[in-house]
């Protein structure tokens, strides 16, 4: 599984906070039910890790981690099970590692520099982010331009009423949201119609 084809399989990844492991399961249940089956657990608390063993078990499921920013959080994240890395930024350090380890990454960008490092690299995949803080749809439509290579997966600021917006941008592949997951104990129904909804914005 290469990373472009884990940002096709919906348009929305779901960027997800775990604060308690005995959470993990269910709400990864509701949203593979709702269609959202590439899964973010970002490595914001000490469940994250448990969490995305947990999650894992969850037929239909594609567990990754988020906020990846050195290669001990990588390694840590693998050794859990993570099926891709993404990272809020870009290092040469890390790049080169998530590389050498074989996982599909997706390294953060917010300008021009950030995705040559990347090219550089060999990557050619990136998450924007923070997308709205970073200038929102105008920037990333004016970085496309002289990298009509690269695909990407704004973060940050998106949200039900504007990811239609972004997703109609046809560099973007899909968009992170932390909308679909709310943060604290899963109301199932809710989440797996919040997914089911977000699955159909394209």
């Amino acid at each position: 599984m290469t990373i472009d084809t884990i940002m096709r399989v919906a348009p929305v990844i779901p960027v997800i906070v775990i604060d308690d492991v005995a959470h993990a399961v269910p709400l990864a249940q509701a949203l593979v039910a709702g269609g959202l089956r590439v899964l973010e657990v970002t490595l914001r608390t000490p469940a994250a890790l448990p969490a995305i063993a947990a999650m894992k078990q969850v037929s239909g499921a594609i567990v990754g981690a988020g906020t990846v920013t050195n290669q001990r959080e990588l390694d840590a994240a693998l050794d859990a099970g993570a099926e891709f890395i993404v990272s809020p930024g870009l290092t040469e350090p890390l790049g080169k590692a998530a590389i050498a380890a074989g996982v599909p990454f997706l390294p953060g960008i917010a300008n021009a520099g950030d995705i040559m490092r990347g090219l550089d690299l060999g990557l050619d995949r990136f998450k924007f982010f923070p997308a709205m803080a970073s200038g929102g749809l105008p920037t990333l439509k004016a970085l496309s331009g002289p990298f009509s290579q690269c695909r990407f997966c704004p973060t940050g600021g998106i949200v039900k009423n504007n990811a239609a917006e972004w997703l109609a941008f046809d560099p973007i592949l899909c968009v992170g949201g932390s909308w679909v997951a709310p943060r604290g104990a899963p109301d199932t129904a809710l989440i797996e119609q919040l997914a089911r909804e977000a699955c159909a914005l394209r």
